[in-house]
């Protein structure tokens, strides 16, 4: 008379999508931002990224006989691919990206089985292979264009990515040619290498180079902010992880500034740098490799918002949100399971 299923009772092949759906459309604000800033260069490595997930989703699911868009449907692979363009340079090679997805998609997600059964985050996984393997390209990153003598149009966009140089033969070292005080490197790195060489005065430096360089990126970590808070609006995100991550690394970075202040950058400066809000809404609140419980977000965030703070200023790394929260992934299990909310009528 009845049919039995076994737990649980209410099923949803959308749910997923839509959830990845929501997450990409509050990161678009911030693509858009990037973008403006930094040139074409952020909307070909998207095209790729996309181009080469989609295909290896649909390879995946041909080798394990399942329905072509098993693996695609859920968008998980276009959400782990959209993060990782967004995080290399714009300008970086082709190859560079290709590499990243490949490692994100094969060895981060579908070598423990797909969505919802790997340990780590995928796309961090190909970030960190990416910035441990290939420094040199992975901090290549370009000023705002509009402090370039010729911004690059979309052909030598192209052109930088698939050949190394523009449609006229320059490298990305030319194209800075005439720009005082810039290298190729985020304010973090510059910041850093400047401060831990000329104490004080490398501060300054900074400073003056935070004027300029960085003012791209503060709008795209503001962006980032406001994408963050709409997912948390909207309920696809809780708000423990991202609260903790940037309450515990302000705590600290605020008791740094005051004690210490002429050896590092202030704290405006450190949240609005780097991958700092991009890491808070978007990396550190993925849902299978974050901490499930409300107690367990929060240690979780704490954790990771601890080790951005002593890679920073104490590792060799100038951003590190990409290792905390692989390191934090690790604890996950841990986590879980000392923070497991009791259980209604008993102790």
């Amino acid at each position: 008379m009845f049919k039995m299923m076994s737990s649980p009772h209410t099923h949803s092949q959308r749910l997923t999508a839509n959830v990845m759906l929501w997450v990409i459309a509050a990161m678009l604000p911030a693509l858009c931002v990037q973008g403006y800033f930094f040139g074409y260069g952020v909307l070909i490595q998207v095209s790729i990224a996309l181009g080469l997930a989609i295909v290896i989703e649909l390879t995946v699911a041909k080798m394990r006989r399942k329905l072509l868009t098993f693996y695609l449907s859920d968008l998980s692979g276009i959400l782990t691919a959209f993060i990782l363009a967004v995080a290399i340079p714009p300008y970086a090679p082709y190859w560079l990206i290709s590499i990243g997805v490949l490692a994100s998609l094969l060895l981060a997600k579908h070598v423990y089985g797909g969505l919802g059964q790997n340990i780590f985050n995928p796309a961090m996984i190909g970030y960190a292979l990416l910035l441990v393997s290939f420094p040199l390209e992975m901090t290549a990153w370009l000023p705002p264009i509009s402090l370039l003598n010729e911004p690059p149009t979309f052909a030598d966009s192209l052109s930088l990515v698939f050949r190394g140089v523009t449609t006229d033969g320059f490298g990305v070292h030319q194209l800075l040619h005439g720009i005082d005080g810039i290298t190729q490197a985020t304010p973090l790195d510059s910041a850093k290498t400047n401060i831990a060489k000329q104490g004080l005065d490398g501060v300054l430096q900074a400073v003056i180079f935070s004027g300029h360089f960085a003012t791209g990126w503060w709008q795209v970590n503001l962006a980032f902010l406001v994408g963050g808070l709409l997912l948390i609006y909207k309920k696809i995100i809780h708000w423990q992880i991202p609260f903790a991550m940037l309450a515990m690394f302000s705590l600290l970075s605020g008791l740094t500034e005051l004690l210490d202040n002429a050896r590092h950058l202030g704290l405006a400066s450190q949240l609005l740098s780097g991958a700092m809000m991009f890491g808070a809404f978007f990396i550190a609140t993925d849902p299978v490799s974050a901490a499930i419980t409300p107690k367990g977000k929060l240690i979780f965030g704490g954790l990771i918002g601890l080790l951005v703070y002593l890679i920073r200023y104490y590792g060799n790394y100038p951003d590190g949100v990409a290792f905390a929260v692989l390191l934090a992934n690790i604890c996950v299990p841990l986590i879980d399971h000392y923070t497991q909310p009791r259980l209604y009528g008993t102790r």
